[in-house]
This record gives C-alpha cells, structure tokens and sequence, in this order.
C-alpha cells in the first residue's frame, strides 16, 4: 500500500501532459477537419473556389472525387482533386 503512492505521484504528470496535449492540439484539428469536410461536401456548380495552390476560379463540373474548375474568362479548364481546394470565396 506505501508502494502506490510514490507510483502515482510519477504517472500523474504524464497523464496531465497528455490531457494537455488532447484539448490543445488532438481537439481544435479534428474540429478543423470536420469543418474542411463539409465545406468541401456543400460545393455545388459555380461555387467560386481557391485551390491550395493558390488559383482562383469558379467550379465548372464535379463528380465524387473531381473538380473541374475554370480559372479565366478565356474558359481555362484545371481539373483536381476535391482535396485541392482550400476554401470557397464568400459571397458578400
């Protein structure tokens, strides 16, 4: 029973790390990621878009994986993968 004292006063703080590191790090990237998720589950045609290369254009054709996107009024066509894009422009 004197034995487990000292055993918890030396987890303890490695638990405290731990928790720590889930609220500060593990938590707000998976809330990061669910909001990227269905940002990128509501585009729809003529979404304007900013890849993550940093072209902006307007979603011209979409399928389950695929964005076609045209990028200039001369109809510059750039087809990527839905995980390409960074984020929609906001329509004020």
């Amino acid at each position: 029973m004197d034995n487990i004292l000292p055993l918890l006063m030396q987890v303890v703080p490695f638990i405290l790390v731990f928790v720590v590191f889930y609220f500060l790090l593990i938590l707000p990237e998976k809330k990061r990621k669910k909001k990227y998720q269905g940002m990128i589950d509501e585009l729809k045609v003529n979404d304007e878009v900013v890849t993550r290369g940093g072209i902006l254009g307007k979603i011209s054709h979409m399928d389950e994986k695929t964005v076609t996107i045209e990028t200039s009024t001369a109809k510059t066509r750039i087809k990527l993968d839905k995980s390409g894009i960074s984020q929609k422009v906001k329509e004020d």
